[in-house]
């Protein structure tokens, strides 16, 4: 396991995510990495332009949502 998806369960564990979801989390990770650092620079983005981090991620989730349901529906 790396350091990375080490910090990443931690964090995770640390929010309430049952062990199941956490395993459903990693393994989605895992098959499209780049798809979740383009999630997660434009969440950074929207942040720094001064909508509060919840409603970024909710604009940038729903952008990318038929990527991530395909993600889900090929476990």
């Amino acid at each position: 396991m790396s350091m990375k998806t080490f910090f990443v369960r931690k964090m995770l564990k640390a929010k309430g995510v049952s062990d199941d979801q956490i395993d459903m989390i990693m393994t989605i990770m895992e098959k499209n990495p780049e798809l979740f650092k383009k999630i997660q620079s434009e969440v950074e983005a929207h942040t720094k332009s001064g909508m509060n981090e919840t409603m970024a991620s909710m604009v940038v989730m729903k952008k990318y949502q038929s990527e991530l349901r395909d993600l889900l529906t090929k476990q």
